[in-house]
């Protein structure tokens, strides 16, 4: 029903400061923009637009009367590429003039939406054999964070991911971690074998020395409960490096 085609979200909106509205009204040029917009997207999907454009297209719902497009190419400049924009903090986002509660609000809508979906493909099924879909998901949660973060992969006898934990959050080149905390979780949830993940947000994923410390203590602590360390992944911006592919474990 018409009435309900971009109603106001309960925040401030028409956020961005541009192509002012008239009588309240959505000027006619934003108009036919928005409606092309939306009708090349949904005829040849998500690959017929460039990033800014699928920005815009988030932006519509948070700003219903306004030009959108400013807005967007000031985000892709700032951040680089829609993934990057969708996983930013909200006080960088703030730092973008035209950004405000609503904007923030459809941004992490779509953050979260995608990490759901990534989460869904691979929770409950066999980790070792469904390895691409492991590692979409863990770049999808974690490959544009701006800090670091440490996350355990739990799997039962039969390697299927039963738990999937944030165990800490760090800073930008440091995340603390407690072997004995993850080999208790393991315990908790009757785990088998675990996967480490975390992510280095400068990009690169090469492992320092404390990297390397760290998952031998927690070798150590899984070895002598019985429990299988699979692997430890380092998720950088574009590729991730596998402890086990390159003879860390």
């Amino acid at each position: 029903m018409r009435e309900f085609d971009e109603q106001p979200l309960p925040f401030l909106l028409d956020e961005a400061p541009t192509a002012a509205a008239v009588g309240g009204k959505q000027p006619s040029y934003i108009a036919d923009h928005r409606q092309r917009l939306r009708a090349r997207f949904m005829a040849g999907g998500p690959d017929a637009i460039p990033d800014y454009e699928m920005l815009e297209l988030v932006l519509f719902r948070a700003i219903p009367r306004r030009d959108v497009k400013p807005l967007a190419r000031a985000l892709m400049d700032r951040f680089g590429d829609f993934n990057r924009v969708i996983t930013a903090s909200e006080a960088r986002l703030r730092d973008i003039s035209g950004v405000g509660d609503a904007v923030i609000v459809e941004l992490k809508i779509v953050a979260a939406a995608a990490r759901r979906m990534a989460r869904a493909k691979v929770m409950k099924t066999h980790a070792l054999s469904g390895w691409d879909a492991l590692l979409d998901y863990c770049h999808t949660t974690m490959a544009h964070h701006e800090i670091e973060q440490f996350r355990v992969l739990y799997l039962d006898r039969k390697n299927v991911l039963i738990g999937d934990e944030q165990q800490a959050q760090g800073t930008v080149d440091h995340v603390p971690v407690y072997p004995r905390e993850v080999a208790k979780r393991a315990l908790e949830l009757n785990a088998s074998a675990l996967i480490l993940v975390h992510n280095h947000p400068s990009g690169d994923p090469t492992p320092s020395q404390a990297d390397i410390d760290m998952t031998n203590r927690i070798n150590a602590a899984c070895d002598a409960l019985g429990i299988t360390l699979h692997d430890h992944l380092i998720i950088g911006k574009s590729t991730e490096l596998s402890f086990r592919a390159e003879g860390y474990l």
